[in-house]
């Protein structure tokens, strides 16, 4: 089971839940996002992350980002893959080829060429209107059951240490993500609720 932690907003943090034991951190380029992080300050973070841990995959997560802007950040963070957060079309996604896979906002009923092959191949988040994640609500576990069982997907949506072993019994996810769930404040991480997080998840039989 893959765990991410999304929302990484410094090196202490990144550290922390690489500690807890997270392969994958996210880092929020949308601006109106409590957890949102600017080029400069993840490119830091991410060159202490190379050195330190290279083992970790490091995500930028982008809302209606333009292409060019989404790829230049990927090459100056020495970012791993980019997350397309918000209502980018198939074609946006195809043109960052295996760089890039899709958010969804609840669970699609088509995904128009919006599963990639590689893994993850999509993530599912809770549909809240007018948010582009990080709202703390749960997402359609049963929707998303049915499609782990043909994409390896991340299942994302306020999951925290308390649901997620539930969750993952149910979905049977590629892996899971958490930002506000594993958080003391928006965009501050909780140590102790991050290797809470892990814990629940390596206890929960998968």
């Amino acid at each position: 089971m893959h765990i991410k932690i999304c929302g990484i907003t410094s090196l202490q943090d990144a550290l922390a839940a690489i500690e807890a034991g997270a392969d994958y951190l996210g880092f929020n380029f949308y601006p109106a996002s409590p957890r949102s992080i600017s080029p400069g300050a993840c490119a830091e973070i991410s060159s202490a992350l190379i050195r330190e841990h290279p083992q970790v995959k490091r995500v930028g997560l982008f809302v209606n980002m333009p292409t060019d802007e989404v790829r230049a950040i990927l090459d100056g963070c020495s970012l791993d893959l980019a997350q397309l957060h918000g209502d980018e079309p198939p074609e946006e996604l195809a043109a960052l080829g295996t760089r890039a896979f899709k958010a969804f906002r609840g669970v699609p009923l088509e995904l128009d060429g919006c599963a990639r092959p590689e893994a993850p191949a999509l993530l599912i988040d809770a549909a809240v209107q007018g948010a582009y994640g990080g709202t703390g609500r749960t997402a359609d576990w049963e929707g998303a059951a049915a499609l782990a069982k043909k994409f390896p997907l991340l299942l994302a949506g306020g999951l925290n240490p308390d649901n997620v072993a539930a969750a993952v019994r149910q979905v049977r996810p590629w892996g899971v993500d958490a930002a506000s769930g594993v958080e003391s404040a928006p965009g501050r991480k909780d140590a102790g609720r991050m290797r809470a997080f892990v814990q629940a998840v390596r206890k929960s039989g998968t």
